[in-house]
């Protein structure tokens, strides 16, 4: 192809060789049907994130989705968010080298501006901060009737409701938003700054969680930083867990301690603790990406001098422990599980 190309044609070419595209920048993730899914727009490995690879009911092939932070857009804007370009000039070159067209001109028409990833990442906190300033306790509502549903006690200000919070994503059509009640969670860093809010949309009917391709969704920034549920615990110690339901479990069966929820297993690998930390629980999932996870934790704080120890539960979470076994027997299990590994 040679001669001036727009920008729109680079996304339409991008569109048509998809799958190729996520092979080359995407490879940690992987084909499913029609989609190719990925965690993030970094590349990390997981699902949350979807590509279309073929266009189908008027929607075109390159098109992509982050249903845990309801990011989309077309290749382009994902090539930009993978490589943090500083410019779109950066992201069109590095576009052009993969299809191995002429460099665009330096002033393309239509111009076209994209968001920094730090910009992105600024509107997006700052999206977050509205949303959970917008909720409301959780005692007495329709989210703290799913947690008592599946047994949870321990609440705290982390935890607030909104009965109508926006959502969008393959359940409904691109010109059909849709609301949900949902329990909001306050992501922070160690410096108590709210850097995200994770959503758990919920049936208004039957207060489960609602039937949705994805009902649990982040916005704003998780890397590094948790949910968190003090207590008046030793300061030095923490416990740190995958999902939300999963680290109350466990704070249901020891309200005295400390909580870190890092929502996914991923972001669980990624957490970093808060100075004066000495001895950290993890309290993973029972499956191979919990135990990759924990292994990774260990292994970084292990060189900080932090002591990580691993409760793994019975069945595939430690939700499904506290369903099955009820509150004093996963105290008795984790007590002893916590005295062995010291």
């Amino acid at each position: 192809m040679t001669g001036r190309v727009s920008v729109a044609e680079i996304s339409a070419d991008l569109g048509a060789r998809a799958e190729s595209f996520c092979r080359a920048y995407f490879s940690e993730g992987c084909r499913q049907g029609d989609y190719w899914q990925v965690g993030d727009t970094s590349g990390a490995a997981g699902r949350s994130l979807v590509i279309r690879l073929q266009a189908q009911d008027g929607r075109k092939a390159g098109g992509w989705i982050d249903y845990a932070t309801g990011e989309f857009g077309d290749l382009i804007d994902l090539l930009h968010a993978k490589l943090g370009s500083t410019s779109l000039k950066e992201t069109i070159t590095e576009a052009q080298h993969f299809l191995g067209i002429t460099p665009i001109s330096a002033d393309p028409a239509p111009r076209r501006t994209l968001k920094s990833p730090a910009a992105s990442n600024s509107s997006r906190m700052m999206s977050a901060r509205k949303l959970f300033a917008a909720g409301k306790p959780v005692l007495g509502t329709l989210a703290a009737a799913y947690l008592h549903q599946r047994r949870i006690a321990r609440f705290g200000p982390a935890l607030r409701y909104h009965p109508r919070v926006y959502f969008r994503g393959a359940d409904t059509g691109p010109d059909q938003p849709r609301y949900c009640p949902a329990l909001l969670a306050k992501i922070t860093d160690n410096q108590g700054n709210i850097t995200g809010c994770a959503r758990t949309y919920l049936d208004p009917n039957t207060g489960r969680i609602a039937d949705l391709s994805s009902p649990k969704r982040i916005l704003g920034q998780l890397h590094g930083n948790a949910v968190r549920f003090w207590s008046a615990s030793d300061p030095v110690d923490l416990i740190v867990g995958e999902g939300l339901e999963n680290t109350l479990s466990v704070g249901t069966a020891l309200p005295e301690f400390n909580l870190a929820s890092c929502l996914t297993a991923t972001h669980l690998g990624l957490f970093i603790p808060p100075s004066g930390i000495k001895r950290i629980c993890i309290a993973r999932d029972n499956d191979a990406a919990g135990e990759r996870a924990a292994h990774i934790l260990s292994a970084k704080l292990g060189t900080v001098g932090v002591e990580c120890r691993c409760l793994v539960p019975k069945l595939g979470d430690f939700n499904e422990d506290l369903l099955a076994f009820g509150k004093d027997t996963l105290r008795r299990t984790l007590l002893l599980a916590m005295k062995k590994e010291g």
